[in-house]
């Protein structure tokens, strides 16, 4: 039983893989592409937050990197009539009068080079933002404000660098073309389909192999007492470092998937409402179990889709709903209710204790109470 609860997330794997592309049209399968490749961003999030105990409030910043550096190599390689302006340049340059390519454009001419730069760029930006801060010991609600202070200063900057990135309208990938095929046509929307479901289980692995052992022991010593891992002769600011990296380059990784699936990046990618949401994913899934935040990712983003639908105008209502309910009724989120009581713990938030049979009996049972009597006696 314990074995076939361990594979039951690689059945569904599995399933999403091979069935689900021939029961669903092309337009939900995209949308679950991008539920999935969300799914790699909130592993990344679990990791920093769930594990050791930083809360980000920026990872927008490292998704929209990979996003960026992915559609910056599609619109260089593709030459047609949608993408490509009459000097040979992406389009949008035209615009602003721009006949010479800029130069950090330059390397994203080659796909090896793109294929690194979509984790390593993000990965580096993490590392150097996450040593300045963590090498002056600034945790708690300090990280998260610096977090979320840098996700606004690469906000502004992305969104006026017209003649640059294209500013507030980003840079489009549905009409380019990768191998001779259009990105956005359905044969290519189903491989990033299922290279996403690739890419999802060996994000998972990485982020296993990270919180198991010793390393894993520090995460959380981390997250539950820094001060005494500083005692024991430990120091925390590589733990962190690292983590931070990994959880960089991670959102980079699904940044790049899910702006081929949706056909855009932009700078909103980096809004502070895209990365307050990241985070909602992990809180509902649950955090600290690296199964709860791929869950979270695709029954949030699922449920939003299915909302907007019906009545776009009240989802911001439902999703703030959800946030309260989870944190006040289900503080582990969905996979943790599941796995730590499930209504039992939900009523206790309420007052209502679970019952407990283990001490009334003891103090019913007449043999106990006469040896009881007994000891009294002789003291």
């Amino acid at each position: 039983m314990t074995l076939f609860r361990k594979l039951i997330p690689w059945i569904l794997l599995a399933f999403a893989f091979f069935v689900l592309p021939s029961i669903l049209s092309e337009f939900r399968l995209n949308l679950f592409g991008r539920y999935f490749s969300l799914a790699i961003v909130a592993l990344g999030i679990d990791l920093i937050w769930g594990y050791t105990g930083l809360l980000s409030l920026g990872q927008g910043i490292f998704f929209t990197l990979g996003g960026y550096a992915i559609a910056m190599h599609l619109l260089l390689v593709t030459q047609n009539d949608f993408t490509t302006g009459s000097n040979g340049l992406p389009k949008f340059f035209e615009n602003y009068g721009v006949d010479q390519l800029p130069f950090f454009w330059q390397p994203f001419w080659s796909f090896p080079v793109t294929l690194v730069a979509i984790w390593v760029i993000p990965a580096v930006v993490a590392g150097l933002v996450g040593y300045l801060i963590f090498r002056n010991r600034i945790k708690g609600v300090y990280f998260s404000i610096i977090t979320q202070a840098s996700l606004m200063v690469f906000f502004h900057f992305f969104n006026g660098q017209q003649k640059l990135v294209n500013g507030t309208n980003g840079l489009k990938t549905s009409t380019t073309e990768l191998f001779g095929q259009l990105v956005g046509s359905d044969g290519s929307q189903l491989i990033f389909y299922r290279l996403t479901l690739i890419l999802l289980p060996i994000a998972y692995l990485i982020c296993k192999a990270l919180t198991t052992r010793r390393f894993g022991d520090a995460l959380i010593a981390i997250r539950d007492d820094e001060q005494r891992l500083r005692f024991a002769g430990f120091n925390p600011v590589p733990f962190k470092v690292v983590v931070f990296v990994v959880a960089g380059a991670l959102a980079g990784i699904s940044g790049a998937l899910y702006t081929v699936q949706s056909g855009i990046v932009s700078p909103q990618f980096m809004s502070i409402s895209m990365s307050i949401e990241m985070v909602i994913w992990v809180a509902v899934g649950g955090r600290g179990t690296l199964i709860g935040p791929i869950i979270g990712a695709v029954v949030v983003n699922y449920l939003r889709s299915l909302v907007s639908e019906a009545l776009p105008e009240v989802w911001l209502f439902v999703q703030g709903g959800l946030f309260i309910f989870v944190v006040v009724l289900m503080p582990d989120g969905i996979y943790g209710w599941f796995t730590k009581g499930g209504f039992t713990s939900m009523l206790a938030a309420f007052g209502i204790a679970p019952k407990t049979d283990t001490y009334p009996r003891i103090d019913l049972d007449e043999s106990i109470q006469m040896e009881a009597e007994t000891i009294e006696k002789k003291v």
